[in-house]
């Protein structure tokens, strides 16, 4: 077996004004009901990001142990984060909407009171928007560590807009190894018609990694599955434009990494040097483990995380090392499920 730089989608950044509250909301609509962290703590290494401001924040990483990425809800503190300038439309330049995936679409908007349409490949999807106007789409997935009867998922990416599909490809499928396409179709499609500007020509990337037995979580995070959108004619803005890391909206998408040395070199030989690394390991509150950050060709951010604690039967005080264990050795099912033992019931 080759050996995976990669184990899946660890999570997705959203800034929010209330992190309490952004909870309360995804746990009770898409089951991301296991907080692993809840930690208050200033940024002190993201000042690249963040116009060299050090943002006090508080973040909770939600996860739904049906499978898949976490959310990591982020509230600044100090500065108070700000939203976007203009309303976010499809095809706009950066993380457009996370991608939760679902046992079954169809029931899942119909207890959500959503429309249901057909993707390009011919599969249900369903858009849902947050509090916050975040966009939020519902697919298909065959990777699952348990399935839930109400049909919910973690994330399994994101909707990304890029400017230059070409140079973008290149990091998403060739450095980051996202290979395999499932779709490069251009024109408009139904599936967008209700989301403002989803009327826009645009040519659309479906790029996918299969789960592969590699790393300690690599049954919970599963399939990773990243759409690039580039717009045909029209002029799209850039959705983080004048804000930062930190800001309202989606502030990166991370992916669990197994060997941050040999993605450095890959990452800096491709011409996508880091632009935050934390070096050794980084205290997270329960959990610990390297960090870096890479932009992509348009300045969305990556945030690619080595994790070396991570807490197993956190109710009796037990961490494991898996940097001694190694990482790429997954962990047992039943070690795994420990994480949901942390389970907040919905209000």
């Amino acid at each position: 077996m080759s050996k995976s730089l990669f184990t899946g989608i660890q999570q997705i950044g959203i800034g929010v004004p209330n992190a309490e509250e952004a909870f309360k909301w995804y746990n009770r609509n898409l089951g991301l009901d296991v907080p692993v962290f809840d930690d208050v703590a200033r940024a002190e290494l993201m000042t690249p990001h963040t116009n060299g401001v050090v943002r006090e924040r508080r973040a909770i990483l939600a996860v739904n142990m049906a499978g898949g990425g976490g959310a990591e809800i982020w509230e600044s503190k100090n500065p108070l984060p700000i939203p976007a300038k203009e309303a976010v439309e499809f095809g706009d330049l950066g993380i457009y909407a996370m991608r939760v995936k679902s046992s079954d679409v169809k029931a899942l908007a119909e207890s959500l009171n959503l429309n249901v349409s057909k993707d390009p490949k011919g599969q249900d999807t369903a858009w849902l928007k947050d509090p916050y106007g975040n966009q939020i789409q519902i697919v298909p997935d065959n990777s699952w560590f348990k399935k839930r009867a109400d049909h919910t998922g973690g994330v399994l990416g994101a909707l990304i807009g890029v400017s230059d599909m070409d140079a973008s490809l290149a990091l998403y499928q060739d450095v980051l190894g996202i290979s395999e396409m499932v779709y490069d179709t251009t024109g408009t499609f139904s599936d967008l018609a209700a989301l403002p500007g989803g009327n826009r020509r645009v040519r659309r990337v479906l790029l996918k990694k299969p789960e592969t037995a590699q790393g300690a979580f690599y049954k919970l995070f599963g399939n990773i599955e990243i759409e690039l959108v580039q717009l045909i004619e029209d002029e799209p803005k850039v959705i983080m434009d004048g804000r930062s890391w930190g800001d309202l909206g989606y502030i990166h998408l991370c992916f669990d990494t197994l060997d941050m040395e040999a993605f450095k070199k890959k990452a800096a030989d491709s011409g996508f040097p880091f632009t935050v690394d934390s070096g050794n390991t980084f205290d997270m509150g329960e959990a610990g483990g390297r960090f870096s950050y890479i932009a992509d060709p348009d300045g969305t951010l990556l945030e690619f995380v080595e994790t070396h604690k991570v807490p197993v039967l956190k109710k009796f005080g037990i961490f494991i090392n898996l940097q001694k264990r190694g990482m790429e050795k997954p962990l047992p099912k039943w070690m795994v499920s420990t994480l949901g033992w942390g389970r907040v019931k919905p209000d």
